[in-house]
């Protein structure tokens, strides 16, 4: 595996991934990264800086350039369409961080002049209602690839890039752990959609056979945020105390019985949730999609990014 990493990859260090910021600027406030973070991520001017302006100096880069390709297109036909999204993917473990990322690059990408209109999706609104997953017995393998209504995922990334004035989405709620009736997020025509989503790189084999498109085939690059498995669950388990002491006192909450446990049961409780659910879905379906992603962004146990592999073009 790491001869193959190394072999299809570039290596860079926090160091020398900050040379290539260039002139980029730091176009957002603290109090507005703030608004950015995800509970107990971390997320500094510092590593803005270091780590992602370098990368969306990068997605700009891309998107320019395949912006230009589709105008050469349109030049040859001798047609005038409308312009192609660029799509983003972006995967990663639970806790991981992924929805900061996500709504980091969002914030980032938007502020370059040529694509103001960048659009994020999470594919949680893309799983099957609880309804139908206990119906299916498919309520404790929740963020397995069978838990997801994957044509209809498909259905909507088709939609959009093929330029479609507008294209609706599910919206899920964490707060109540289902998706949310009669409400729908629509898209509009962006520059760029960011679809952030555990399994977005695998090629689904609980897809119908006669299916020929699978989510990964749309993304024009995608990003796979990694970390320790250790890391992974030590942070899954703050992360439970945190809600513990925040979200699951909420009524509304499908976690409101958590919220009665002692730190030791809880501890207890989110270790067994982190064994039972999480890591055969980390082993099974995530971990094994890494070395498709364009650009692997390595975590340590400090939340910072210590490493990143871009994959030769």
């Amino acid at each position: 595996m790491e001869e193959t990493l190394l072999s299809r990859y570039i290596i860079f260090s926090r160091e020398t991934w900050a040379l290539r910021r260039a002139h980029t600027p730091l176009t957002l406030s603290e109090e507005r990264l703030a608004s950015l973070r995800s509970m107990n991520d971390r997320l500094s001017s510092k590593e803005v800086e270091q780590i992602y302006l370098p990368l969306s100096r990068l997605l700009n880069l891309y998107v320019t350039a395949t912006q230009k390709l589709h105008a050469a297109t349109n030049t040859f036909l001798e047609e005038t369409t409308a312009q192609v999204p660029y799509f983003i993917g972006l995967a990663g473990s639970v806790c991981v961080g992924k929805s900061t990322t996500a709504r980091l690059l969002q914030a980032l990408l938007a502020d370059w002049p040529s694509h103001p209109h960048v659009d994020l999706i999470t594919t949680d609104g893309f799983l099957f209602p609880n309804r139908l997953l206990l119906e299916r017995g498919l309520m404790r393998r929740k963020g397995f690839p069978e838990s997801y209504d994957l044509r209809r995922l498909v259905r909507f990334l088709a939609e959009v890039k093929a330029g479609r004035p507008q294209v609706s989405a599910p919206v899920y709620s964490h707060l109540t752990y289902d998706i949310v009736p009669d409400q729908q997020q629509v898209i509009h025509q962006p520059d760029i959609l960011i679809v952030e989503g555990l399994n977005i790189l695998r090629r689904n084999e609980h897809v119908h056979q006669r299916q020929r498109l699978f989510v990964s085939d749309f993304f024009d690059f995608t990003i796979y945020v990694d970390a320790d498995e250790r890391d992974l669950e030590q942070w899954y388990i703050e992360r439970f105390l945190t809600f513990r002491e925040t979200a699951f006192r909420d009524p509304s909450s499908f976690f409101t019985r958590f919220a009665q446990l002692s730190v030791e049961e809880a501890i207890q409780t989110a270790r067994g949730i982190w064994h039972e659910i999480n890591v055969p879905n980390l082993h099974e379906n995530i971990l094994p999609t890494r070395e498709r992603a364009h650009l692997i962004l390595k975590k340590s146990a400090n939340h910072l990014i210590q490493e990143i592999r871009l994959r030769k073009r």
